[in-house]
C-alpha cells in the first residue's frame, strides 16, 4: 500500500512529532502518520514504533482536535471509539444475501465438487483460489465514497446488525480507502473478525488478575465483542478482521456489479472493472490499506493442486496467530461463478473443506443425569479438562443410556475426545487396555434426580423420561422455552433471571410469568427502575403474539416452528384442538401419526387444558387472527402454494401473505397435495422434484402476480 518513498517519508515525519509536538498546520499530516502505523502494526505485523511512541502521537492528534473541534473528520483514527454508548443494534438489510458454504470433510468431496464445476462450466481444468476459512465472527463492510459507511453482523444472511461504532475499534480495518482508484464509488466487502492467540491468552490473564469471568475460545470472544454495547470495552480485546470478498460495488458510472449479477467482460467494460477475478478482489483489498488473505491464498490449476495446498496448510494450523478449522475453495474466475450460480442456501463456485476434527484423551470424573423440559434424563459426563481445537472441554452430553453401553463407558475411564466439526465435542470411545481395575460401570438412575418419581421409557426409544409434570427441573425448562426468542419472544427474561426468580419462589409455572410480583423483583440486586419497565414492557407485548408462537412455546413434543403454524392455521382459536382426533389431526399438512398423537395426547390432559385457558383469562392471544380478519378474497381458496428461489419483486413472507390473504393455503413441501409451485431466481432441488409430479404446476413470480391480479 506504501511504497519506500512513502514508508521513509511517514517514518521521518512521525520522528519529528515525537522530538516535537505537531501543530494545527501539521494536522493532516498527523492523521497520515498514525494510519500508516496502524497499517504496519495491524496489516503487516511489523511495526515501525512503539506502542509508547504510538500512543504519544495519538494523544497528540486527540489534544488538537479537542481544541479545534472544526478540524475533526470522520475517517480520523481518533474517531474509533463513539464517546457514548450505544443504545441497541438496529437490523439492517445486507446488499446481497450471506449464504453459508457448503462443507466437506475428505478429498472425495472436493474431487466430486470439481467434477460438478468442470460439467456445468465445460472446461476440462478449473482454475481456483484457495485461503484460509477463519475461525470468527463474519462481518459485512459498506464503503461509500471511500468511507465507511456501515457495517453489520451476519445475523440470518439476508439482515443482520449494524454495529459500525464496534467495527470502527478494530484497528485494521480502514476508516477510509481508495475505491475510487478502481472505479468503485459503493462497495459491500464479507470478512471475519478475529482474536489472535496471542491477545486471547492475554486478555484472559488480565481477567484472571482481576478476579473476572475469562472468555471461552478465541471464536466466541469475537463474536461476543461486537455486541458489546460500550465501544471503549470493544477497543480492549484487541480484534483483528480479514476481508476476503466484495459481494457488490456500484462503478462511478453507477453500473451495479455483486454475487447475482453477470462479471463477464461483455457486460463490465475493461475500463469500468476493477477485477475479473476472486484473487484479484483480494490483492484490491489488500492494496487498498485491508488484511485480506493476499499473503495466505494460493491461486491453483486443478482440484489435485487445491487438496495439496489444503494438507499443506492444515499440517501448520498450530502454527498460525490465529484459530482456523479449514480452507475456503472458489472459482476463480468471476464469469464462471455467474454461469455456475447458486442455490438458495450456498454458492455452487465455493466450498469450505474442513480440517480433520481434533482429538485429544482426558478422564471420565464422573456423569450428572439433567432434565429437560419434556423429562428427557440426559446423562452428562464430567472431565478432566482438556484443551481441544481452542475451546477446554469439561463436560459432554452421552445422550443415553444404550450411548453409554455402546462405548462401554465407565466412571474413571481414560476416553478419546474430539469436537466434531471443530464445534460440537463427543466422546470417541473409551481406552479399554489403560484400565486399571478401579473403573465404576455407570448406573442409570431409575428414579428422577429432581423430584425422585420413576423414571419411564416408551418402547421403542431409547429416552428415559421423568413423566412427572410438576418436576421442579421439567417446569425450568418450560419456562426458559416459553419465554425463548423463537417462542413468546419475551425479551430481558432469559434463562438467568427465570432461574433466579423460580430459586426465589416469584415464579412456579407458566402462567406466573403474567402475574409477577415486580415490587419484590425491586428489591432485588441488579434490577432498577428501567429493566423492570423493560420487563414489565416486553410480558405485556408477549400477550398479543400470534397463535402459531403460542402453540411453539407450550412446548407440546415434536411440535416445531413450522408445525405449530400448521396447527394454527387450521383452527380458529386454540382450544379448537381439544375436539379434535388423531384422523383430524393427521389429515392436516405434513402431520404424520407421531406428531398427531403427541398433539391429541397434549390437549387431552386437564392440566394441559387448565393452564391454557388460565392464561386466557391473564389477557393472551388465543385466536388465530390471520385467519379470521386477513382474508380479503376467495380468489385462490383451496389452492396450495410453495415458493422456491429468490423472488424479485416481492419478499417471500409477504408472497405468502398475499396466498392467505385470498384464501390460498400455504404448505411446507412438494407433494401431490401441492397445486402451484412458484419459481423465482436460482430454485433447488424443490423444482427439481415438481417437475417429477404431474398435478403441479409450475408459475414464475410474474406469473402469480397475474393470478392474483386477475
Amino acid at each position: 500500500m506504501y511504497s519506500a518513498q512513502q514508508t521513509q517519508h511517514l517514518e521521518k515525519v512521525s520522528r519529528e512529532f515525537l522530538k516535537k509536538d505537531a501543530g494545527v498546520k501539521d494536522i493532516d499530516e498527523l492523521r497520515n502518520s498514525l494510519r500508516f502505523h496502524e497499517y504496519r502494526y495491524y496489516i503487516l505485523s511489523d511495526p515501525l514504533v512503539s506502542d509508547t511512541e504510538y500512543d504519544q502521537l495519538y494523544k497528540q492528534l486527540e489534544k488538537l482536535e479537542k481544541e479545534n473541534p472544526e478540524l475533526i473528520t470522520k475517517n480520523s483514527p481518533t474517531q474509533r471509539v463513539g464517546s457514548t454508548l450505544n443504545a441497541g443494534f438496529p437490523t439492517v438489510q445486507h446488499l446481497v444475501p450471506m449464504l453459508s458454504l457448503d462443507n466437506s470433510y475428505n478429498e472425495d468431496d472436493l474431487i466430486d465438487f470439481d467434477r460438478k464445476a468442470r460439467e456445468n462450466t465445460g472446461l476440462d481444468t478449473i482454475e481456483y483460489c484457495v485461503e484460509p476459512k477463519f475461525d470468527g465472527a463474519s462481518i459485512s463492510l459498506i464503503f461509500e465514497d471511500d468511507e465507511l459507511a456501515r457495517g453489520a453482523t451476519r445475523g440470518d444472511g439476508v439482515e443482520g446488525e449494524e454495529i459500525t461504532t464496534n467495527i470502527k475499534q478494530i484497528r485494521s480495518i480502514p476508516l477510509s480507502a481508495k475505491f475510487s482508484d478502481y472505479n468503485i464509488q459503493l462497495a459491500e466487502i464479507r470478512g471475519e473478525v478475529l482474536m489472535s492467540k496471542k491477545s486471547f491468552k492475554k486478555y484472559n490473564e488480565l481477567m484472571e488478575e482481576e478476579g473476572l469471568p475469562v472468555l471461552a475460545n478465541p471464536r466466541n470472544a469475537a463474536s461476543g465483542s461486537l455486541r458489546i454495547k460500550d465501544p471503549k470495552l470493544v477497543a480492549k480485546r484487541s480484534l483483528e478482521a480479514f476481508l476476503y470478498h466484495v459481494s457488490y460495488y456500484t462503478t462511478l458510472e453507477g453500473k451495479k456489479v455483486s454475487d447475482e449479477k453477470d462479471h463477464s467482460k461483455e457486460n463490465i467494460s475493461k475500463r469500468e472493472a476493477p477485477f475479473i477475478t476472486h484473487s484479484e478482489s483480494l490483492q484490491m483489498l489488500w492494496d487498498l490499506g485491508f488484511r485480506s488473505p493476499e499473503k495466505e491464498k494460493k491461486v491453483v490449476k486443478g482440484i489435485e493442486k487445491v487438496i495439496e495446498y489444503c494438507k499443506e496448510f492444515e499440517a501448520k494450523r498450530d502454527d498460525l496467530p490465529y484459530e482456523i478449522d479449514g480452507m475456503v475453495i472458489k472459482v476463480n474466475d468471476l464469469a464462471l461463478q455467474d454461469k455456475l450460480g447458486m442455490t438458495s442456501h450456498h454458492p455452487r463456485w465455493a466450498i469450505a473443506f474442513k480440517f480433520k476434527a481434533r482429538q485429544g484423551t482426558s478422564k471420565l470424573i464422573g456423569v450428572e443425569f439433567n432434565v429437560g423440559r419434556t423429562g428427557a434424563v440426559t446423562p452428562v459426563a464430567k472431565l478432566e479438562p482438556v484443551f481441544i481445537g481452542g475451546v477446554t472441554v469439561s463436560s459432554i452430553s452421552m445422550h443415553n443410556e444404550e450411548y453409554i453401553k455402546e462405548k462401554d463407558l465407565r466412571i474413571g475411564d481414560t476416553v478419546l475426545v474430539e469436537r466434531a466439526g471443530d464445534v460440537i465435542p463427543q466422546i470417541v470411545k473409551s481406552l479399554p487396555e489403560v484400565r486399571t481395575g478401579h473403573e465404576k460401570i455407570i448406573h442409570y438412575p431409575k428414579q428422577c434426580p429432581v423430584c425422585n418419581s420413576e423414571l419411564f421409557k416408551e418402547e421403542g426409544e431409547a429416552v428415559w423420561r421423568c413423566i412427572n409434570i410438576e418436576c421442579p427441573a421439567q417446569v425450568v425448562e418450560k419456562i426458559i422455552h416459553f419465554v425463548s426468542k423463537d417462542a413468546m419472544d419475551i425479551k430481558h427474561f432469559g434463562a438467568a433471571n427465570v432461574l433466579k426468580f423460580y430459586d426465589l419462589k416469584l415464579l412456579s409455572d407458566i402462567p406466573s410469568i403474567y402475574t409477577l410480583d415486580f415490587d419484590k423483583i425491586a428489591e432485588l440486586e441488579g434490577f432498577g427502575k428501567k429493566s423492570i419497565d423493560n420487563l414489565r414492557t416486553a410480558i405485556e407485548d408477549s400477550k398479543q403474539q400470534p397463535l402459531h408462537r403460542l402453540i411453539y412455546a407450550l412446548g407440546i413434543r415434536y411440535v416445531g416452528e413450522t408445525t405449530a403454524k400448521t396447527l394454527a392455521n387450521a383452527v380458529k382459536e386454540i382450544f379448537d384442538f381439544a375436539s379434535m382426533n388423531i384422523e383430524e389431526l393427521q389429515s392436516l399438512e405434513d402431520i404424520g401419526i407421531k406428531v398427531a398423537t403427541s398433539i391429541y395426547g397434549f390437549f387431552q390432559n386437564d392440566d394441559n387444558v387448565k393452564m391454557i385457558k388460565h392464561l386466557k383469562e391473564l389477557g393472551l392471544n388465543m385466536k388465530n387472527t390471520k385467519k379470521q380478519s386477513s382474508v380479503e378474497s376467495n380468489t385462490l381458496s383451496e389452492q396450495t402454494f410453495l415458493f422456491t428461489g429468490t423472488m424479485n419483486k416481492l419478499k417471500r413472507s409477504d408472497a405468502e401473505e398475499i396466498v392467505e390473504k385470498h384464501g390460498g393455503k400455504i404448505v411446507s413441501g412438494v407433494s401431490s397435495k401441492l397445486n402451484y409451485l412458484v419459481v423465482g431466481e436460482d430454485a433447488g432441488s424443490k423444482l427439481e422434484k415438481a417437475k417429477k409430479i404431474n398435478t403441479i404446476k409450475i408459475i414464475s413470480e410474474d406469473e402469480f402476480l397475474e393470478m392474483v391480479k386477475q
